[in-house]
């Protein structure tokens, strides 16, 4: 399957997944201007984001089979 040029319906993970890299590196970004560091920070960060699709598992649980337990907190613990 290829997406048709400038039909970006057909394209939404990607426009999404663009749309995340902007909060990182706004559209007047200078791209030669931005460190190893920096990507892979932005990386880092995407890949550890909650999604909806995965049921509120990052892509970094999905991709390496994790099973993340979540919190339990006592319900003395709600109160003071």
């Amino acid at each position: 399957y290829f997406a048709h040029p400038y039909h970006s319906w057909e394209r939404g993970l990607n426009e999404n997944t663009n749309g995340l890299l902007r909060q990182y590196f706004p559209k007047s970004t200078n791209l030669r201007k931005v460190s190893q560091q920096e990507v892979d920070d932005a990386i880092y960060q995407l890949n550890h984001r909650p999604r909806k699709c995965l049921g509120y598992r990052t892509p970094h649980e999905v991709f390496y089979g994790l099973e993340i337990t979540p919190l339990k907190l006592y319900s003395g613990a709600l109160c003071s």
